[in-house]
C-alpha cells in the first residue's frame, strides 16, 4: 500500500507560512555578504558560514526585522502575542517561536513541510528535530521515510540526509556539520541532557579528531523543532542542554503547550472542530 499526502490543505499551508514568513527580508543565502550583528548571538557571515567543522546557518536580517514580521504574523493569524520581546518568559538567547496545532491535524508533516520551505527560500541547511520519547523519535522516523517521495516531488528532487542521532554511528554528526545538502538530525532529549561527562554527545571522541559531537552541531547553528515541548524542556537541565546546541532559533510544536514563546499559529481544539478537522460526537437525547 503507497500513502498518499495532499499538498493542499489550507490549515497546514498557514501553519508553514507561519514559521516561514517570520525571516521575510531575507534573500537566499550567499556566501560573500557583510556580517550583521544579532543581539542573540553576537557577529554572524551574512550567509553560510565555513568554518573546520563545517557549514553553517545564518541570519541577515536585523533583529527589529523579524520582531516586525513576528507581529505581522501575528495579526494575520488573528493571535494575542504574548511578549514583546525573545528573551521573555524563558532562559534562552536565541528566539523562540510557537506553533499550536490539535492533535490529528498534522503536525509532524508540517513542521517536516516547514523544513523544505526555509531551505527553498532562505538557503537554511541544517536542522534537529528534538523528541521527548523514543517512540515519538521512531515516529519521526516513519514519517521522514514516507514522505520522501511526497517531498521530493514537491520541492524539486531537493538533496537531503536525515538520520536519528546514534551515538556508536559519529559519523553521521560530522556529516551532518560538512554536508551542503539539507541536514536533518532527529534525536531524544536523554541523549544529550543531564550531566556533561556522562554522556557520548559531550565527550571528546578519536573518531571525530578528538572533539565532541556537540561541537560540531553547535558549530553549524541549527534551526531546532521541538515537538511537544512541554515534554522536551520542562526542566532547567533540559533547558541548558538545549542552549549548547547553540541554534539559530527554535519553532516549537504542540496542542498542549506549557509555555509560549511568540505564538505565530493557533489551531485549538475549537477551531480543528469548526474547520472539521478532527471527529465530531453527538449525542441524542433520550426523548
Amino acid at each position: 500500500m503507497k500513502l498518499r499526502f495532499d499538498s493542499d490543505l489550507e490549515h497546514q499551508k498557514e501553519a508553514v507560512a507561519a514559521a516561514v514568513n517570520v525571516f521575510e527580508g531575507q534573500n537566499i543565502q550567499q556566501d560573500d555578504c557583510a556580517p550583521i550583528k544579532q543581539s542573540w548571538g553576537g557577529e554572524l557571515s551574512s550567509g553560510l558560514q565555513h568554518s573546520e567543522l563545517g557549514v553553517a546557518n545564518t541570519l541577515r536580517i536585523e533583529e527589529d526585522r523579524i520582531l516586525e514580521n513576528v507581529q505581522k504574523i501575528q495579526e494575520q493569524d488573528d493571535v494575542v502575542p504574548q511578549s514583546a520581546n525573545y528573551l521573555e518568559g524563558g532562559n534562552y538567547k536565541f528566539p523562540n517561536f510557537t506553533i499550536e496545532m490539535e492533535t490529528g491535524t498534522g503536525k509532524t508533516y508540517v513542521y517536516l513541510r516547514s523544513i523544505f520551505e526555509l531551505n527553498r527560500q532562505y538557503g537554511f541547511k541544517k536542522f534537529i528535530i528534538v523528541v521527548p520519547s523514543v517512540a515519538i523519535r521512531e515516529g519521526v522516523l516513519k514519517s521522514l521515510q514516507i514522505t520522501k517521495e511526497h517531498f521530493s516531488k514537491i520541492y524539486d528532487q531537493v538533496s537531503y540526509d536525515y538520520f536519528v542521532y546514534n551515538s556508536s554511528k559519529l559519523g553521521q554528526v560530522r556529516q551532518f556539520a560538512a554536508g551542503n545538502a539539507v541536514q536533518i538530525m532527529v534525536i531524544n532529549i536523554d541523549a544529550f541532557r543531564g550531566a556533561k561527562d556522562s554522556r557520548i554527545f559531550n565527550q571528546e571522541r578519536d573518531g571525530l579528531s578528538g572533539r565532541k559531537p556537540l561541537e560540531f552541531v553547535a558549530a553549524s547553528r541549527p534551526i531546532l523543532i521541538i515537538d511537544e515541548p512541554q515534554s522536551v524542556d520542562n526542566t532547567p537541565a533540559s533547558q541548558e542542554a538545549i542552549q549548547t546546541l547553540n541554534p539559530l532559533c527554535a519553532f516549537r510544536y504542540s496542542a498542549t503547550h506549557k509555555n509560549f514563546y511568540h505564538l505565530l499559529y493557533k489551531l485549538d481544539p475549537v477551531k480543528a472542530y469548526d474547520m472539521r478537522l478532527v471527529k465530531r460526537i453527538e449525542v441524542n437525547s433520550v426523548q
